[in-house]
């Protein structure tokens, strides 16, 4: 795919999950819960993205980049992997949230580049000296799209539905985010190994779901029995 001024160059697919609207989960006491642990890998040819920068933003924005879509570590592991029970009516309570979810716009990218919280209020900080705007997509619906003219500037959005959404800067087209609107607290996102934990799983048949951003979704179905450890590999694929 030829580059266009603006725009990446992705070798690989760009997958959203839809939102779709769940019961209220409800959360308790677990007795006899499992642990489900594992990692994430990729063995293929890791998919790049090449970013041409407009001459006028240069100043902001730097220069011309290109890199890897994902992170994979030496064991072939993929950093920043977001990992969560798919249906789940009942389980642990959730766990109070350390800190409201904030979005950043930091040299024209976006950090983080993926994160989990709950329904509800989205801050998102422009730190730099050109304009943005934040334009949040379930799938191809639109969540919010809010300007951030100038440095400094702050927004609050919303993010009510449960799901993948994605983060797009709509004057820098390169500019990508995902953040996971939480159905229930079973979820984590994969440490530089590719390795992830969920804990107090009552025991029952479930399907797991890696999601990344740039590579398929991929869905896993899985028993946790009493007590037990399940113990898995998922493995993305372009």
């Amino acid at each position: 795919m030829r580059p266009v001024a603006g725009m990446i160059a992705l070798t690989g697919a760009l997958v959203a999950s839809p939102a779709l609207a769940a019961k209220k989960y409800q959360g308790g006491a677990v007795e006899n819960g499992g642990v489900i642990r594992g990692n994430v890998v990729f063995k293929g040819t890791v998919p790049t993205v090449k970013v041409v920068i407009p001459e006028k933003d240069r100043a902001a924005c730097g220069n011309d980049r290109e890199g890897p879509a994902l992170i994979v570590g030496p064991k072939k592991g993929v950093r920043e992997v977001i990992v969560y029970i798919k249906k789940i009516k009942k389980g642990k309570p959730w766990a109070k949230q350390a800190k409201a979810a904030v979005l950043r716009n930091v040299k024209c990218r976006f950090d983080p580049h993926v994160q989990v919280m709950r329904k509800g209020k989205l801050t998102v900080v422009s730190e730099d000296p050109i304009l943005h705007n934040t334009h949040g997509f379930y799938g191809k619906r639109t969540a919010f799209n809010m300007a951030l003219p100038k440095q400094g500037e702050r927004i609050e959005a919303s993010l009510r539905r449960t799901g993948l959404a994605r983060m797009e800067c709509d004057a820098h087209a390169w500019m990508r985010a995902y953040i996971y609107v939480a159905r229930n607290p079973y979820w984590a996102i994969t440490d530089d190994d590719g390795a992830f934990s969920l804990t107090d799983v009552p025991p029952g048949k479930y399907t797991l779901v890696a999601t990344q951003g740039h590579v398929k979704t991929v869905e896993v179905p899985m028993t946790v029995k009493d007590g037990g450890e399940t113990v898995m590999t998922i493995e993305l694929k372009q």
